[in-house]
């Protein structure tokens, strides 16, 4: 192993878990981005760091990003930590912002077969489309009571969201402030964890999706789209 490749591919880590985006077309890291893919070495060094700090990396319009494997617990967020991001105090609460990301996802991305992305959200259409999900789930459970429901589960995340007004006061969902009070206060909680993970970039209530957020919604949303399902059944601990 020569060690200018040594240095090479630490910097290409280095700056990706700092936060940073190598692009291909950036005048500054450009070159790693090349040298990434051009130097077979630097390439499977940098590729073992990830695997053994338990990371992925993903490419997306020439630009790299790296995110949390499941269950890292010190690049990732435990549910306690989210909890805490997000100002909840239940699981079920913290179920629905999960819902609420999923769907999301789904409304920019469904599956492979085409890569075309909507242009943007607005909260309105993800309060339709949870609703829309939720509410089959919804219409059996009128013969239960909160109590009867586990909170780690669709029914409570189901309750949850048919108990909450679809706003506030006079705001309308695009204009609603971040909130447990309302369907459309929850989602603007997540998107405003959202935009601080660098997957939207807000412009008059328009929510646009980066590239950080399409290189994730490809690569590993495809491959992990089930573990909602698992998460939501109680059956893991970590986000």
């Amino acid at each position: 192993m020569e060690s200018k490749n040594l240095d090479k591919a630490i910097e290409i880590y280095s700056k990706l878990i700092s936060g940073e985006e190598i692009c291909k077309k950036h005048p500054d890291n450009g070159p790693l981005y090349d040298e990434f893919y051009g130097n077979a070495e630097v390439y499977d060094i940098v590729m073992n760091m990830m695997k053994k700090m338990n990371l992925s990396l993903y490419e997306y319009n020439d630009s790299l990003y790296i995110t949390a494997g499941e269950g890292n617990r010190v690049f990732g967020y435990t549910n306690d930590d989210m909890k805490k991001l997000l100002g909840l105090r239940l699981n079920k609460e913290l179920y629905l912002c999960y819902f609420i990301m999923y769907m999301t996802l789904l409304y920019f991305y469904k599956d492979s077969s085409s890569y075309q992305f909507r242009e943007y959200v607005k909260s309105e259409n993800i309060i339709d489309e949870t609703s829309k999900y939720l509410a089959d789930i919804t219409k059996k459970l009128d013969v239960l009571s909160t109590d009867e429901v586990e909170q780690d589960s669709f029914k409570a995340i189901a309750l949850l969201w048919d108990e909450l007004p679809a706003v506030t006061g006079n705001q309308e969902g695009d204009s609603a402030r971040a909130s447990k009070a309302s369907r459309a206060g929850y989602v603007k909680l997540v998107f405003n964890f959202m935009s601080a993970q660098r997957l939207f970039v807000e412009n008059a209530d328009r929510y646009y999706p980066t590239d950080r957020m399409k290189a994730l919604s490809e690569n590993y949303f495809e491959e992990y789209r089930g573990r909602l399902y698992q998460l939501l059944g109680g059956e893991e601990e970590d986000a």
